[in-house]
């Protein structure tokens, strides 16, 4: 299938053939009718991806301030090419679309395959094929055009603004800004009963104020305004005043006060600031408003994400609610959209639109994609084949995030031929592919698991997957790299325990299987090692200063992530058994009871069978400037400190300090491991007991957490 991207390095946009979205259960597949160009917002994301840096720099600070901690923490290098892997990534463009259904994730039932739906959000993107959660679709009925129906999204956002005016019938009400979304506002307060005045910069849509509805239309410059608007109101002013502008200037809300009768409302909807002259807003008592996007539900991932709903109750309009209403304003004919679409074009010619906008080289409102319907886009796209290398592993990765792309992708170029890419979106997979020359792209999972060509897989998806891909790919033979955790449930580990038993019985040679526990290959650890011998009683601290994860973060969920234990300190869990070199014999557990009950700060007491003891102190209650990890062991009158994997003394009779010029946590030698045993026939790197101890000893920690 097709889809519209651009780079954020550069703001260059592709017209991309890419895999079809994979349909999660709460999600519905749609083919594309319409999308529509949202001039404001879309147009401001690409004009700040073909800005310079300086000035991505300036708009952007608080990533700024990031990057310099990242800086600080991985070294220039590294940092730059964490930043350039973000920039250089195909980028999706669109929040609006409506089209056919042609498939439905397995938790949604009140939608079926050849419904026709208006979509919005995140997945809604300009492409021929969409997935999006139930929360953000809504059914078009019989008798609406589903052209017009694209618009729904944007609609909700004018909807929502005029729900926060709170209008009556037969008040009145000013709109600042005319662009697409202020034409919608004209429309709906007139729909309800409202007079209305339209005000805007430009000559345009001032005249197409008037065929959506507004009593009276004026340009911002125009001498008279406010003596006209004031007497629009009988003399006091407007009741309300909604702001659809976009602007970096003050003057829209100072307008707004100007215009607004005491005790009236001023709603902001557009992107301005909102610094502003006090008198007018002190002497009324106006009262300023911020109306958020679509609706309540937006940017709750609880609600977006899960399709988890709001009671009608407690929230009359959500998002979808808000959708859905704008849609059954067109049913019912209240909404004029003819004199809306100002241009109506392909995919391809949508570059040409976006420079359009940014050029204002003509009058636009809205601007439609229209999408071949008949087309039948495949789910798999293939680029150019690679010669194969018969001594290095044919790779085929499923996910590929933040990490795999930052981190192992980086590793892995170079020692093994890449076959084959499957990620959530297909944009993220095409990025991958063209720039690590994987020779195909995919949005199936288990076309990657069961290509023959294939031999060794990948995992580096979230977490809640992690256990069902390994049991396919160890069933098949394959040798399988899984980023940790290694399942989230018991009955996730069992299975992949009862897959690798049978293979040991059944398989010659053993498929190599690891979990991506890392730091146990980190070179000031293998000095440890190499310091103390197994046997030998050690006394271990590792302290882990972990950022503190918002609540709605998915680490945190246990159907996905799994939570905080069971996704993240079964590093350190793996850590110290490797540092003990013995078997578990027992474990204590307290956690730190937290306001908001995420209990991710926890003690962890561990007694293993060679007499060793080994505490774990994990904080997320902590200050966020402290170095994040910090090992001691002791053993026979010596100890090793490390401090966050770049500093390391030795204390016997005397101090050795081994230090590193920057962060080493054991990647790179775990990724060569890996492919060495593959290569020359050798067991896993890390024994798959020591895998399924750590992983069990994380299920029984957050258990006793719970208890």
């Amino acid at each position: 299938m097709q889809q519209l991207t651009q780079d954020l390095k550069k703001g260059h946009m592709k017209i991309l053939e890419v895999p079809f979205p994979v349909l999660d259960e709460g999600q519905v597949l749609v083919r594309n009718h319409f999308s529509v160009i949202s001039a404001g917002t879309e147009g401001k994301t690409v004009a700040d991806a073909r800005a310079g840096y300086v000035e991505k720099a300036r708009s952007r600070k608080k990533e700024v301030q990031q990057v310099i901690a990242q800086i600080k923490k991985s070294g220039l290098a590294d940092t730059y090419r964490l930043v350039m892997n973000k920039l250089e990534a195909y980028s999706p463009l669109g929040y609006a679309c409506a089209g056919e259904v042609i498939a439905v994730g397995t938790e949604v039932r009140d939608i079926r395959v050849g419904d026709f739906v208006a979509c919005g959000g995140s997945g809604a993107w300009h492409a021929d094929v969409v997935a999006v959660s139930r929360n953000l679709c809504v059914p078009i009925p019989d008798g609406v055009n589903l052209l017009h129906a694209a618009f729904t999204t944007i609609g909700a956002i004018a909807l929502q603004g005029v729900r926060q005016a709170d209008l009556r019938i037969g008040e009145t009400a000013a709109v600042i800004g005319l662009g697409l979304v202020g034409q919608l506002t004209v429309q709906i307060l007139a729909a309800a009963g409202v007079s209305v005045v339209g005000i805007d910069l430009e000559e345009a849509p001032v005249r197409t104020a008037a065929a959506s509805g507004a009593a009276l239309a004026l340009m911002r410059d125009d001498e008279s305004l406010a003596q006209r608007v004031l007497g629009f109101g009988n003399g006091h002013g407007v009741d309300a005043v909604i702001i659809c502008a976009g602007s970096s200037s003050t003057d829209p809300v100072n307008l707004a006060g100007a215009l607004c009768r005491p005790k009236g409302k001023v709603v902001i909807v557009g992107g301005v600031p909102t610094g502003f002259d006090r008198s007018n807003y002190y002497r009324k008592e106006l009262d300023l408003r911020m109306s958020c996007s679509y609706g309540p539900g937006r940017y709750d991932p609880v609600y977006e994400d899960k399709g988890v709903d709001y009671p009608i109750g407690h929230v009359r309009w959500t998002e979808n609610r808000n959708m859905a209403a704008f849609v059954e304003l067109l049913r019912q004919k209240k909404l004029p959209m003819d004199h809306l679409v100002s241009h109506t074009l392909k995919l391809e010619d949508a570059p040409d639109a976006y420079a359009m906008i940014l050029r204002r080289t003509e009058p636009f409102q809205g601007i439609v994609i229209q999408y071949d319907d008949e087309a039948d886009p495949g789910h798999r796209v293939d680029l150019e084949v690679v010669a194969s290398d018969p001594l290095k592993p044919n790779v085929g990765f499923i996910g590929a995030g933040n990490f795999a792309k930052n981190t192992l992708l980086p590793l892995l170029r170079g020692k093994c031929k890449f076959i084959g890419v499957a990620t959530a979106h297909g944009h993220s997979a095409r990025t991958v592919a063209d720039k690590y020359g994987f020779a195909y792209a995919t949005d199936k999972a288990d076309e990657i698991i069961s290509d023959k060509e294939i031999d060794t897989v990948f995992i580096a998806t979230r977490h809640h997957q992690h256990a069902s891909y390994v049991v396919k790919a160890l069933t098949l033979g394959k040798n399988v790299f899984v980023e940790k955790p290694l399942a989230i449930t018991r009955d996730g580990l069992r299975r992949v325990w009862e897959t690798h038993r049978v293979l040991t019985t059944t398989k010659t040679p053993l498929p190599v299987a690891m979990a991506g526990f890392n730091r146990r290959f980190a070179p000031q650890v293998r000095r440890i090692k190499e310091m103390f011998g197994d046997p030998e009683p050690k006394a271990i601290l590792c302290r882990v200063a972990a950022p503190k994860l918002p609540g709605d973060h998915w680490v945190h969920d246990p159907r996905v992530g799994g939570g905080r234990i069971v996704g993240e300190v079964c590093h350190f869990v793996d850590l110290v058994i490797h540092l003990a070199g013995a078997k578990l014999a027992s474990l204590a557990v307290r956690g730190l009871r937290d306001a908001d009950h995420l209990n991710d700060t926890l003690v962890v007491s561990m007694n293993f069978e060679n007499g060793s003891v080994a505490t774990i102190n994990y904080v997320s209650a902590g200050s966020p400037v402290l170095p994040k990890e910090y090992v001691e062991v002791h053993c026979n009158g010596r100890s090793a400190v490390i401090d966050d994997f770049k500093k390391m003394t030795v204390y016997g009779t005397g101090r050795k300090k081994h230090n590193l010029r920057k962060q080493n946590k054991g990647h790179k030698a775990e990724v060569e491991a890996f492919l060495e045993a593959i290569e020359k026939g050798l067991p896993s790197p890390i024994p798959f007991e020591e895998m399924y101890e750590s992983t069990l000893a994380t299920f029984t920690i957050a258990e006793s957490i719970k208890r």
